[in-house]
């Protein structure tokens, strides 16, 4: 077998570097096996496993290098590898890998220290780490944004109105190796370990589908809008306490869905429908959902809300934020008033699931394309169904038997899960 060494550089980066080393390794008809490259704050570090041609003699290429290097004011170290570990190496290549995303408002040494932990525990390893957020600026001057990635998000505010910077995120991205023996095990000691440490951890399999999802089907109540709007109708109504009360227990799992929401409407009989507009005018639009959705848009994703609200305000969003389906419940009104029932069958959590499976047959996709997100005991149906189901801002029962979860951030932290990088996602959005 031909002579294998992995080539270690560092120093500080410029343009050329690459170059004028693989040019003295072409000279020797050096073959690339593997190559990798990263640069923080201006530093480099290059790795290149290669081979060396059949009968070749190692100094006089490692001579040239080293005076390369040396011009450059770089720093190389030569590491022989044995014929067998180098097979040891290209067999893993067919096994799984997968994927941890950090995010948070900051991401702390003490957050990658017992992320690290924990992937040590179940005997993997991490193999390459990237950041995804943008680059934060430290100053603290009055006035300076430090908020990662420039770009501005409309309806940030807690009304949905007006343009106003985004908050701070910070997300890293770690590529893990290994085999993966309790995925359920690892999740629960991630989301244990998450809501200590007040950041979000989420582990997906690196496939295919992580880089090919197509739909997003989004829950609209306490998802894509910071309320209930039947706790709204009910404030309106003057039964406010009451249906509060009911819908507490039907998220939280302790009420069937369909008797709670019967129960709800029942209350509302009476109020006038055009009390319904105002409602739609005032709903808060959850923060990061309008840069989430533009941004998902520009990548040709179909969106859809699946939703145990209402038509009249799903259909609101629907033409405020460029939603492509809309399906939730149809109020009834009679001589300009609520009659306390909706018309057609109720869209309770087996109904979103089978609507999520419906939508990905028209649009041609598997369900491993599709991203599902919720806060309710209902929306665990879809949640589990979907490629990507995702606890949004949920209740501990949901967080619990979601795979993934969010709780704090925006819903533009969504963008991480799918490896997208804040300065990719600003060209993406620049004039739109």
């Amino acid at each position: 077998m031909r002579e294998i060494v992995l080539i270690d550089i560092s120093g500080r980066d410029r343009p050329g570097i690459t170059m004028a080393l693989t040019e003295v390794l072409g000279r020797y008809d050096v073959t690339i096996l593997d190559i990798g490259q990263s640069v923080i704050h201006n530093t480099l570090a290059l790795g290149l496993l290669v081979e060396l041609p059949e009968g070749a003699a190692g100094c006089p290429v490692f001579r040239e290098l080293l005076f390369s290097a040396h011009e450059l004011g770089l720093d190389l170290r030569f590491t022989p590898i044995a014929a067998e570990a180098y097979e040891d190496w290209v067999r893993e290549q067919g096994q799984a890998r997968h994927i941890v995303t950090l995010l948070g408002r900051e991401i702390r040494a003490e957050h990658i220290a017992r992320v690290s932990e924990v992937v040590a525990r179940f005997g993997l390893n991490i193999e390459q780490i990237t950041r995804l957020s943008g680059r934060v600026s430290r100053r603290v001057d009055e006035g300076v944004d430090r908020g990662a990635g420039a770009d501005a998000d409309a309806g940030a505010g807690a009304a949905g109105s007006g343009r106003g910077r985004r908050e701070q995120h910070a997300s890293i991205q770690l590529w893990l190796r290994g085999q993966v023996t309790d995925i359920s095990a690892l999740h629960a000691s991630f989301l244990r370990l998450g809501q200590g440490l007040d950041v979000d951890i989420a582990i997906q399999e690196d496939d295919i589908f992580r880089r090919n999802r197509r739909l997003v089907c989004f829950d609209m109540d306490s998802t894509l809008i910071q309320t209930e709007v039947i706790d709204e109708l009910a404030a309106a109504a003057g039964v406010g306490a009451q249906v509060a009360a009911i819908t507490e227990s039907a998220m939280c799992g302790e009420l069937d869905f369909s008797e709670s929401f019967r129960r709800r409407m029942a209350l509302l009989e009476g109020l006038e429908e055009s009390v319904l507009e105002g409602i739609a005018q005032r709903l808060p639009i959850t923060e990061g959902a309008e840069r989430l959705i533009r941004s998902l848009k520009q990548l040709g994703y179909r969106i859809a809300i699946l939703s145990g609200g209402f038509t009249y305000f799903a259909e609101h969003l629907q033409r405020r934020l460029g939603i492509d389906y809309v399906y939730a419940n149809r109020l009834e009104f009679e001589d300009g008033r609520l009659t306390g029932k909706v018309s057609g069958p109720i869209v309770d959590g087996a109904r979103k699931a089978e609507l999520l499976r419906e939508l990905a047959v028209r649009e041609g996709i598997r369900l491993e394309q599709v991203i599902a997100v919720g806060d309710g005991a209902n929306d665990l149906p879809m949640l589990s169904i979907a490629g990507l189901g995702i606890a949004f801002h949920a209740k501990p029962l949901v967080k619990e038997q979601a795979r993934h979860a969010i709780t704090t951030v925006g819903l533009d932290g969504i963008l991480y899960l799918l490896g997208m990088r804040d300065r990719d996602l600003e060209v993406l959005l620049r004039g739109t």
